[in-house]
């Protein structure tokens, strides 16, 4: 691949960007709107240096990621998840692979599931009046980064 330093490059752009974004959720239980635009605008010129057609392939791969952001849009109008969050899913999302998408999902909610608990032993051991309140931007971010390592990174995916 000619773009090969211009794609990694972008990938270590987003891995940075979704640890800033796990980092200020933990922090604050918050995911500012500048990180999460950062993180989808830049998988534009990742497309483009992948060698991703923009019709119909970034076209497939933003109709997806819009999909996910819509059923996560969801669950944040019930009060399930914060804004934040949403948004963080949507513009990671627009990285993945369609056919990581699923496994992404999954490592996603088995991540969010076990920050739940943490959060929920805490809550037991230090009781609060607070609503407790998961940061879910955490699990989103270690999805991405082992959806990245699989798709990009992991040198044996063959072997299997």
């Amino acid at each position: 691949m000619e773009n090969a330093p211009i794609t990694l490059g972008l990938m270590v752009l987003l891995a940075s960007l979704m640890t800033l974004a796990a980092i200020s959720d933990l922090r604050s239980r918050s995911i500012s709107n500048g990180l999460n635009a950062a993180i989808a605008l830049s998988a534009i010129p990742f497309w483009v240096a992948s060698g991703m057609h923009l019709w119909p392939d970034a076209a497939i791969q933003f109709g997806a990621a819009f999909a996910v952001f819509l059923v996560f849009a969801g669950l944040f109008a019930i009060g399930a998840m914060g804004g934040g969050d949403v948004k963080m899913i949507g513009a990671v999302m627009l990285w993945i692979p369609l056919n990581l998408f699923l496994e992404t999902l999954t490592v996603m909610a088995i991540g969010g599931g076990i920050l739940s608990a943490i959060m929920l032993i805490q809550s037991k051991i230090r009781p609060s009046d607070k609503v407790i309140e998961v940061p879910y931007g955490v699990a989103i971010a270690v999805a991405g980064l082992w959806a990245l390592h699989q798709q990009y990174l992991n040198h044996f995916q063959s072997i299997a």
